[in-house]
C-alpha cells in the first residue's frame, strides 16, 4: 500500500501552479544535492546492467553521436569506441 503524503506546507494549495512546481524543484535540487544518500531500489541496477546487453547495433542505425563544441565537431562511433574531429561552421 503506497505511503500518505504528507501535509503540504499552508497556503500551498493556493500558490499559481507555477509557484506549486518552483517549491517542489526546489525539495528536488535539496534531495538531490546529497545523491549518496538517496536510496536506488535493486530493480534499477538491475536494469541499468541488463541494458547494454539488449542493445544490438543496427548497420547505419544509432552508431554515430555528434557533440558540439564551440570550435570542433567530434564523431563517436558507439559500437567501437573510436573518434575522429573535424572544424564545423557552428
Amino acid at each position: 500500500m503506497a505511503k500518505l503524503l504528507p501535509t503540504p506546507p499552508p497556503e500551498f494549495d493556493k500558490l499559481p501552479v507555477a509557484e506549486q512546481i518552483d517549491y517542489v524543484q526546489s525539495l528536488w535540487d535539496r534531495i538531490a544535492a546529497s545523491p549518496e544518500q538517496v536510496p536506488v531500489p535493486e530493480w534499477h541496477k538491475r536494469v541499468i546492467r541488463e541494458r547494454p546487453r539488449k542493445i544490438q547495433p543496427q548497420a547505419g542505425f544509432g552508431k554515430t553521436f555528434v557533440k558540439i563544441s564551440n570550435t570542433n565537431c567530434r564523431i563517436v562511433d558507439l559500437t567501437n569506441g573510436t573518434a575522429s574531429r573535424r572544424p564545423t561552421s557552428v
